[in-house]
């Protein structure tokens, strides 16, 4: 299976300006391809990684893939997807978001591979110097004004109340700038994208054939969704972000593993670089056993060891583990404060568990776990009560302050799944 056979299998095609070309170009030998992002804000979120990872895949193949941060571009907002003007950032802002996203961008991306390495550019290197007045002349012209507004990226913003502005119609000229710039300088042939790219990624290979007379081909991807066709990559803390320091590896981890089963499939193709045996295997799997959510576990391992590394998925899958019973030995207090986030916490005054200790009945009544201590006492006696995941084996149990976790924290859990935390203060 060649690169755009499997391409096709995963699902990562919604459009292509000449297929049949483009595969004869590819059969030739390595092109140069490039994928843009805009630093809105200071990380990217899941819903960039298509870009990134589709971009590696070519450069798996043998390809040279181009990162390119929008330093340029994103001053000015695209509207792309959007209902609505973007609010402008400052050069301080964008230069601190640019910086960000570079990092990111660098670790999906080999840029030491021998013979095709990946490179990062910045449109704001070229774009910057040039006058309005020259870029008027020498790109502006080029561009038939009927056939802008005929964008759907433009058409749906001037059919709502809000309009569009002339800054943001000109988004597509700017980015048609950069593939002529990259075609021009690096030899770039191909550009990539979700599918609301479309029209602007075709008004760049339209310009390059107005301009160069030379071949360029865009390529898209279908924007990915939940089953329900709402956005993908929202939970209801907000954007699941590739910053370890907005989204910690763990909450990135549950958020693979709590993909919808509508969606596993799909994901598990256009998120992973599992085979295909694999994934069909996982797909079989499924199938027949939903409720083992292998498939879920195998993406959310994959996904998270791309993006952040092996050492932050053990980590993640070590705190997963601590909500199903696991042992506590070797957890980091960080750790310990993502499981914290996901489980009703209490404060507790640390004066009551100086020796003899506080009664473990009145810690499950204070906890919410048990109505009274005698309910209490009962769960204790049925074996169904924990203390820091060991089992309570006596109702006279009294928790001291060895028992805390990081000196701060105890762990209590009735049953398989229902937990809470008391917090000392």
């Amino acid at each position: 299976m060649n690169l755009i056979e499997d391409l096709q299998w995963r699902g990562l095609l919604a459009d292509c300006t000449d297929l049949d070309a483009l595969a004869k170009r590819l059969s030739e030998g390595p092109l140069a391809l490039y994928c843009g992002f805009d630093p809105t804000g200071d990380s990217l979120h899941v819903g960039h990684l298509m870009g990134q990872l589709t971009l590696r895949r070519f450069q798996q193949a043998g390809h040279h893939p181009i990162a390119l941060a929008g330093g340029a571009t994103g001053m000015v907002g695209d509207p792309s997807g959007k209902s609505a003007e973007r609010n402008l950032l400052t050069r301080e802002q964008l230069a601190h978001n640019v910086a960000c996203i570079k990092t990111q961008l660098a670790r999906l991306l080999d840029f030491d591979r021998a013979g095709n390495p990946a490179r990062l550019v910045d449109n704001a290197d070229w774009t910057a110097p040039v006058s309005l007045l020259d870029f008027l002349r020498d790109i502006g012209k080029h561009f038939s004004l009927n056939v802008m507004l005929a964008k759907d990226s433009v058409k749906s913003r001037l059919a709502g109340d809000a309009g569009i502005s002339f800054t943001e119609f000109s988004y597509q000229l700017l980015q048609a700038n950069d593939f002529l710039h990259l075609r021009e300088t690096r030899t770039c042939e191909l550009q990539i994208g979700g599918s609301d790219q479309w029209g602007n990624i075709t008004a760049g290979t339209d310009l390059i054939r107005k301009k160069l007379g030379a071949p360029a081909w865009g390529w898209t991807f279908p924007l990915i969704t939940k089953a329900d066709g709402s956005k993908f990559g929202k939970t209801e803390g907000g954007s699941v972000w590739l910053d370890p320091k907005k989204t910690s590896p763990y909450r990135f981890y549950q958020f693979f593993v709590n993909t919808e089963d509508a969606k596993v499939s799909e994901y598990l193709r256009k998120f992973t670089f599992l085979s295909r045996p694999v994934i069909e295997e996982l797909e079989a799997r499924h199938a027949a056993n939903p409720g083992a959510r292998e498939a879920h576990k195998a993406l959310a391992r994959e996904v998270t060891a791309l993006v952040h590394g092996a050492d932050a998925l053990a980590a993640a899958v070590k705190a997963s583990e601590i909500l199903f019973g696991g042992s506590l030995d070797g957890v980091t207090e960080e750790i310990f404060h993502d499981v914290v986030g996901e489980v009703p916490t209490k404060d507790f005054e640390s004066a009551k568990l100086a020796v003899p200790g506080a009664s473990i009945l009145d810690l499950l009544v204070h906890a919410g776990l048990c109505p009274s201590r005698g309910q209490a006492k009962k769960d204790v006696e049925g074996g169904g009560i924990y203390l820091n995941n060991v089992r309570v084996a006596e109702a006279a149990r009294a928790a001291t302050e060895s028992d805390l976790l990081f000196k701060k924290h105890l762990l209590l859990r009735k049953g398989k799944r229902t937990y809470a935390v008391l917090s000392v203060r």
